[in-house]
């Protein structure tokens, strides 16, 4: 019984994972822009989360409405001003540029937040649970893990069937082809941004009403979503969310078994999957 709701549990996690997953995948994975500020993203959200409960008197079942269309004009204009400038085949150009950001997002949280680490609060909806057979299963990642769901599905099926994934596709794989066939190429990619970022506004409110969050954290989240892209396949929207999947369960496993093994195991994962098919686990290469 103990490995059965460590492996529940881990999928529940690998719900919140997934949420992070997917913003990384449609940005790393298909537009081939390494971004190092995706983690500090997440948490710069939850903490205007946070500020918009705790400061000015907003709902917090609001606050994912509110954060949610803050992360797409963040995501637009983050690609509008800065990595339209810097997306080619190489990189290194946008590696570098996210990481200033990161730097930069860090220390101004630090300003205004300062280190504390801050939650967000649901009532009794943070401690409420279902019973499942001989389990209990929190209502809140319940919730969590069913919205990565919904999400990975319809961000898959945009990509595949839209005319902005087709889009989209076609410029990653060809920017100037793409070009002369039409695509407003800097205009996709200032949307696909938009969009990332705000699965990341949903991904925050999740995380601030899970866990603590701190102006330091965003590595750790970003690490995660590398972990979970790189595990399912390069590209692969599906393939993000099996890949948090995988993390979340190894992490909860782990600390079963020892609890200075949890976030470790994640990793040990991460690299014999590295290993033996570093293509990721639903590459059809």
């Amino acid at each position: 019984m103990k490995w059965l709701d460590a492996l529940v549990q881990g999928v529940l996690l690998g719900g919140l994972y997934a949420q992070y997953a997917l913003g990384m995948a449609l940005m790393f994975g298909v537009m081939r822009i390494v971004n190092i500020a995706h983690g500090d993203l997440v948490i710069l959200l939850a903490l205007l989360g946070i500020t918009l409960v705790g400061v000015l008197g907003v709902s917090p079942l609001v606050a994912p409405f509110l954060l949610v269309p803050m992360g797409v004009i963040i995501g637009w204009a983050l690609q509008r001003g800065v990595l339209n400038r810097v997306v080619k085949a190489d990189p290194l150009p946008s590696l570098v540029a996210t990481f200033g950001l990161s730097i930069a997002l860090q220390n101004l949280m630090l300003q205004i937040w300062s280190a504390d680490t801050r939650s967000l609060s649901l009532g009794a909806l943070s401690s409420m649970s279902i019973e499942l057979g001989p389990l209990y299963v929190g209502v809140l990642p319940l919730g969590v893990f069913a919205f990565a769901v919904a999400l990975t599905a319809c961000l898959h099926l945009a990509l595949r069937y839209t005319k902005f994934g087709r889009a989209l596709r076609a410029a990653a794989a060809d920017g100037e082809a793409a070009t002369l066939s039409g695509v407003d190429a800097k205009g996709v990619y200032a949307l696909a941004t938009a969009i990332a970022v705000g699965i990341l506004g949903a991904a925050a409110f999740c995380q601030a009403t899970r866990t603590t969050v701190a102006p330091a954290d965003g590595g750790a989240q970003l690490i995660y979503a590398f972990e979970a892209v790189i595990i399912g396949g390069m590209g692969h929207i599906s393939g993000a969310f099996l890949g948090a999947m995988i993390v979340g369960i190894a992490q909860v496993v782990g600390s079963r078994a020892d609890p200075g093994w949890g976030i470790l195991s994640g990793h040990i994962v991460f690299l014999l999957v590295l290993a033996l098919r570093p293509q990721g686990l639903m590459s059809r290469t």
